[in-house]
Order: C-alpha cells, then sequence, then structure tokens
C-alpha cells in the first residue's frame, strides 16, 4: 500500500462574549430555564427586523487582526436556507460571498517545528437552538428544544487544509483557544459548547497534489477528542482507499465511549443551503478608523508573550508555553518573579507544583488559595537558607490548605538548622553514638556515610541544611 497524508482543516465555532444576542436584546447568559431568553426576533416572528450587534462586530474584527486577516472595508450578511428542528426561521444569518475578514494566518510550534496554517476567513452568523434527547440519540423516546441558544452570537473561523497530522490539530485549536481567551471574545469552555470544532479530512498518495474526497467530522468536544477523531478518521480513510473502496462526501459524528466515527448524513454543498443577501439587514461597512482604534487595544497574544517569556527570563520554550496558556497563568507567573527574580526555579513551582495540585483539585489558576506573592515569598525562604527545599514541600502544603503566609509559619515552625557550630555539635553527638558505621565508611563503605546522614537528618526533624551537614560530616570523620 502506498503512503499517504492526510489534508485537514478545521471550523471553528466560538460563541462571544457579549450581553446580549446578535441580533437581538435578549440575554446570552448560559444555563437558565429553558426557553426564558427569547423574543419574537431570534424566535424568527413575522414582520420582526434584525439589529446587528456592534459588540459582537467588535468582537469579531479584534479577532481578525489577532489572526492577521484583513478586514474587508464592506461585507454583508445572508440567509442560509435549511430545516433543523432547532432553527425556528428555517433559516440562519450568516455570511457568505462577503464576510467580514478573510486570508489570515497562524503560527505554533508542535513536534519541536514551527508550522503555520492559513485562516481562509473569520465571519459572523447567529447559534442555533439545542435538542435535548429523552435517551440516547439512537433509540430517543422524545425530544425536547431549547431555544435559548438561538441567535446568540457566533463567529466561526474557517482554517485552511494546512493541517496535515491530528497533533497539528489539536495544537492549532489549543492555540487558537488562547488567543480568543486573551483577547477577551470567548471563554472557550468546550464542555459548554462555547468553543466548538468541525474537521474536514481527506487522504492522498504522498506528495500527491489532488485533494481526496472531503469528510466532515462533528461532535468533538475536547481537544483530546478532536485528535482521537482525526486519528480514526485517517486511519478508516486510509484503510478504505487502500482495499478499492470509493468514499463518500458525508458527515460523520465521532462517538467518544467507542472511539469511532459514524455516518450521519451525506454532505451538504453550498448550492444546497440557497443563500441570498439578507433583506433585512444593508451591508456592514467598517470605518478604517474603528479598526485602528480597536487594534490600538489588542493585548499582547499567548505567540507574543511567549517569545518574551523565553528571551526575558531565560525560561525553555515549553516552560514559556505551558505559562503563556492563559493571561492569568502568565500574570501569576510574572507576580511570583516580581518577588523573587530566579525565574527558572519560580517556573518549576508554579509548573509542577502550584498546577500539578490545582489539576488534581479541578481549579485552575484563578482559584489558587497560594498568591503569588507568598509564593515567591516562600522561594525567597529557600534562596536565603532559612528553610530547605524538603521544608519548602511542606511550607506550600500548608500555605495551599490554610491560606497560611510563609513568614507565619516559619516563626510558628522555625526553619532551616544553618549555623555551622550547632551542626558540628550535632554530628558529634552522632558519631559518638554509631562508632560502627564509623569504622566501616573509614574502611570504605560509602554506605556508611548515607547511614550517618540519615541519622543526622533524623535528629534534626529534617531542619539541619543539607549541604553544610555533607561538608561538616566530612571534615569530622577525617578527624575522628
Amino acid at each position: 500500500m502506498p503512503a499517504y497524508e492526510a489534508v485537514i482543516g478545521l471550523e471553528v465555532h466560538a460563541e462571544l462574549l457579549t450581553n446580549s444576542k446578535m441580533f437581538c436584546g435578549c440575554s446570552v447568559k448560559f444555563g437558565a430555564p429553558p426557553n426564558t431568553q427569547t423574543c419574537c426576533v431570534c424566535l424568527g416572528m413575522p414582520g420582526v427586523l434584525p439589529v446587528i450587534n456592534r459588540r459582537g462586530v467588535e468582537f469579531a474584527i479584534r479577532t481578525a487582526l489577532a489572526l492577521n486577516c484583513t478586514i474587508a472595508p464592506m461585507s454583508r450578511f445572508a440567509r442560509k436556507n435549511y430545516f433543523y428542528p432547532d432553527l425556528p426561521k428555517n433559516y440562519q444569518i450568516s455570511q457568505y460571498e462577503l464576510p467580514l475578514s478573510e486570508h489570515g494566518w497562524i503560527k505554533f510550534a508542535v513536534g519541536g517545528e514551527t508550522r503555520r496554517v492559513g485562516i481562509r476567513r473569520v465571519h459572523l452568523e447567529e447559534d442555533t437552538g439545542k435538542l435535548v434527547h429523552a435517551g440516547t440519540m439512537e433509540e430517543a423516546e422524545s425530544s425536547l428544544v431549547d431555544f435559548n441558544r438561538c441567535g446568540v452570537p457566533l463567529m466561526e473561523i474557517v482554517s485552511e487544509p494546512d493541517i496535515r497530522t491530528p497533533e497539528e490539530g489539536a495544537e492549532y485549536l489549543r492555540q487558537l483557544r488562547a488567543i480568543l481567551v486573551y483577547l477577551g471574545v470567548c471563554d472557550g469552555n468546550m464542555e459548554e459548547g462555547s468553543f466548538r470544532c468541525d474537521a474536514n479530512v481527506s487522504v492522498r498518495p504522498q506528495g500527491s497534489q489532488v485533494l481526496g474526497t472531503k469528510v466532515e467530522v462533528k461532535n468533538m468536544n475536547s481537544f483530546k477528542n478532536v485528535q482521537k477523531a482525526l486519528e480514526y478518521e485517517i486511519r478508516r480513510q486510509i484503510k478504505a482507499v487502500g482495499s478499492g473502496e470509493k468514499l463518500v462526501q458525508e458527515t460523520r459524528l465521532w462517538n467518544a465511549d467507542q472511539e469511532i466515527t459514524l455516518s450521519m448524513r451525506s454532505k451538504e454543498y453550498a448550492h444546497d443551503y440557497r443563500y441570498f443577501p439578507e433583506p433585512d439587514l444593508v451591508p456592514l461597512v467598517i470605518e478604517p478608523a474603528w479598526i485602528e482604534e480597536i487594534r490600538r487595544w489588542l493585548p499582547e497574544l499567548p505567540e507574543a508573550k511567549r517569545q518574551r517569556f523565553a528571551r526575558d527570563y531565560g525560561i525553555p520554550e515549553y516552560d514559556a508555553g505551558v505559562l503563556t496558556m492563559s493571561q492569568e497563568l502568565a500574570a501569576y507567573y510574572e507576580a511570583v518573579v516580581k518577588v523573587h527574580n530566579d525565574p527558572k526555579t519560580a517556573s518549576n513551582w508554579v509548573m509542577v507544583e502550584l498546577l500539578g495540585r490545582l489539576n488534581k483539585d479541578g481549579k485552575d489558576i484563578t482559584r489558587s488559595p497560594i498568591p503569588p506573592e507568598r509564593l515567591g515569598a516562600m522561594l525567597g525562604l529557600v534562596a536565603q537558607g532559612a528553610i530547605s527545599g524538603k521544608m519548602a514541600k511542606n511550607f506550600f502544603e500548608e500555605m495551599y490548605t490554610t491560606g497560611a503566609d510563609p513568614a507565619d509559619i516559619l516563626r510558628t515552625k522555625g526553619g532551616q538548622i544553618a549555623d555551622p557550630a550547632e551542626v558540628e555539635t550535632i554530628i558529634r553527638d552522632i558519631l559518638a553514638k554509631h562508632p560502627g558505621p564509623v569504622a566501616e565508611y573509614k574502611g570504605g563503605k560509602e554506605g556508611a556515610f548515607n547511614f550517618l546522614i540519615g541519622q543526622i537528618m533524623k535528629a534534626t526533624r529534617g531542619k539541619a541544611n543539607p549541604q553544610l551537614v555533607n561538608e561538616v560530616l566530612r571534615k569530622q570523620l577525617q578527624v575522628t
């Protein structure tokens, strides 16, 4: 069988963090009782007129600029006609021939290489409602519909088919999500559906420029599921093509429980939707001055922040990538470094100890019980020799569970024994009590030295400075 490569394009739908819907004044708050956030406009009653949400347009422009897109001076909304039970108008207001922006790109690192994926377009539309099934989707006894989500501002970001592996696809989504969250335009919550992804996948012989039959995969609600779904679909298509089976253009659903894709329906083409200009909305004209005003207020984005962290703090690229995945995490790290200027040590403690504990407890950095200033102060105690690294772990645990200040813990429990005279007195007492191990050490048994170290640390309850103990013990063994 010849070698094949995958050709992947991703379509991301991101719900915007506006207070009201895209074309009416209804609330977009998540979790409200079903059908309590609707009106005659978002339900598509006869004679009503939509009005464009200016904030939604601003958020889309902000995103397009961050993704290096060209903003169209004039764009137009269109009616996308199709019937779903959760689409009360039987059409969706979207953009088609004249989108808000086009021709952007995003760069990210994966597998030690930098990848650049093109952005075909970023455009605005409205979300649909939500079906609630009684039982499984395959054997549902009944289905209910909640129209609260109908009309929620939705931004569609369509990539070029530049992605070649499932790993690239998952990383593209992580980076795109980070950008949207940095911009404050989307909360990125995949479980609640505010950040959703559909994948278009095809395979072709390695080196061929001819695209294979495209299959759309839906229903992926995590980065892990996106990667798994792409891996399965690529394997399925390669096996089918290799055995002479003819693939059909279709839409498939990802079944996370069985970890397979299942055929859902034949794939629609653009003409199936019978697009035509939305007659109730005039074309959208964007003034250049507004674009420049939005550009001036763009925050430092993840890629720029990652490069700055690696350059200014001298930490590895991996550390910089982890620490800049959210603005809150990046700000926490910088606050720690401001108190204790040892960037690598701070990086280790934030990434390993703090994030590890937060992940275990199902929390993010915004819910950390340890303020960054206190973590920095604790690292300062270690650097000063007031506490040892082992003691720091105990301090961290108490700080995490009780919110205590490290200075208060030090006053209560005491710090590290770092006085050479005190350490020497303790060591002489231990040597007097253990003449056997002393003789063994002098006879060439290095293990006896470790035994004596253990006795010293036991006698000091782990508070003696390990490096000082090592130095003083060797000196005392030479003169004993």
